[in-house]
């Protein structure tokens, strides 16, 4: 092993990537999650930052393979060991690699992430969800799962009896995170979650600039533009949640549940998609809560970046990938993501707590019931 070391060199790691690149099976495209132009764009974004000199005793690690190392272990999860033997690198030194790369690729993708700070944009969102208007986002929280941290007690154990940070996101039609907050200890109440946000300091504060509320179509009652959550979100003015327990088909309360359902599809398939594509969810992660922040955050970049790529997307979102509905709201071909991901244990729901909502709120929930029933097909 030791050996192994010593003769690493710059020649021998970059050829073995170099051979990588132009397999003609797409065996890069798999390796990466990505395609070469993008790896390069990347490379080129993040190599001043992570460069590092020769020593009199070894070549340094070139930028190229820092990147593939962490690449590679955000696609697969495999353990440093297994990347020590496919990169000739030790593992001691993989586990500083990797956070550096993570830390600077969240610095150069950081704007892969916004959210609309106008109405226009806002309203940009809107048109995206056409089965329900003033929707301008789905938002939902996961536990991301992760070792036993030293010495921290009880502050990230969660209900479910494992230790986590939590991921809490707003996503729009498309599919991508406009909204991502990412540390929030295991331990604190599902509900606290959302309500320790910045994203509800920012509702509350009235510094989201939502455009003005109006009627929904044919009606007369001015209605607040919204977010669609589910049971684990209190209904709020700007929060939409679906009527507790079951209701038969056909009645007002089923055909809205169905309706915000199907819409907010889009962030359990977010989701699906970032789980099923980097694998260092599909165990929980064996870091300490900083270094899991990191990553998590870094593979939510990437999602963006990637989702948004003319020569990555279709690699990363291959086609059948995402879930297919038709125009009654029923799922009628779901998502490649979901057979991928049901022996996954390192992203898992927040808890579904009952509440009762403020009276303003159940009164827009109404509306929506309303229109929807009234046009109900």
């Amino acid at each position: 092993m030791v050996t192994m070391h010593r003769n690493r060199s710059r020649s021998s790691m970059e050829n073995q990537l170099a051979e990588l690149m132009v397999e003609p099976s797409g065996q890069f495209n798999n390796f990466t999650r990505m395609s070469i132009i993008d790896f390069e764009y990347l490379l080129q974004q993040i190599a001043p930052f992570i460069t590092k000199k020769n020593t009199p005793k070894r070549e340094a690690i070139p930028a190229k393979i820092r990147l593939a190392i962490t690449l590679r272990f955000l696609a697969t999860g495999d353990s440093f060991e297994s990347l020590h033997f496919l990169f000739k690198v030790s593992s001691s030194i993989i586990s500083r690699i990797m956070p550096e790369v993570c830390i600077t690729l969240n610095q150069v993708l950081k704007d892969q992430i916004r959210i609309p700070e106008d109405p226009r944009s806002w309203l940009e969102i809107e048109k995206g969800f056409r089965n329900f208007p003033r929707c301008i986002g789905a938002i939902d929280g996961k536990h991301v799962v992760m070792q036993s941290p030293a010495h921290s007690g009880s502050e990230y154990y969660n209900y479910k009896k494992s230790f986590s940070i939590v991921l809490l996101a707003l996503v729009d039609s498309n599919y991508n995170f406009i909204f991502a907050e990412i540390g929030s200890q295991g331990r604190i109440s599902d509900g606290g979650v959302f309500r320790n946000s910045q994203l509800w300091l920012r509702i509350c504060s009235n510094n989201l600039n939502f455009p003005m509320p109006r009627p929904l179509p044919g009606g007369t009652t001015d209605v607040p533009y919204v977010f669609l959550g589910d049971g684990a979100f209190a209904l709020t003015t700007h929060v939409m949640k679906p009527y507790p327990g079951s209701h038969n088909e056909g009645t007002p309360k089923r055909i809205f549940n169905k309706k915000l359902s199907s819409s907010r599809v889009v962030v359990e398939n977010a989701f699906g998609i970032l789980a099923s594509r980097f694998r260092i969810f599909r165990k929980p992660i064996l870091l300490n809560p900083e270094k899991s922040t990191i990553i998590t955050m870094t593979c939510v970049l990437l999602h963006n970046f990637l989702r948004k790529s003319s020569t990555s997307s279709a690699i990363y979102t291959p086609p059948g990938t995402i879930d297919v509905y038709n125009t009654n709201d029923q799922l009628v071909v779901p998502g490649l993501w979901r057979n991928e991901i049901e022996d996954m244990c390192a992203i898992r729901p927040l808890r579904q707590i009952p509440r009762r909502p403020a009276q303003d709120a159940n009164q827009i929930r109404e509306e929506f019931t309303s229109y929807f029933v009234n046009n109900y097909m």
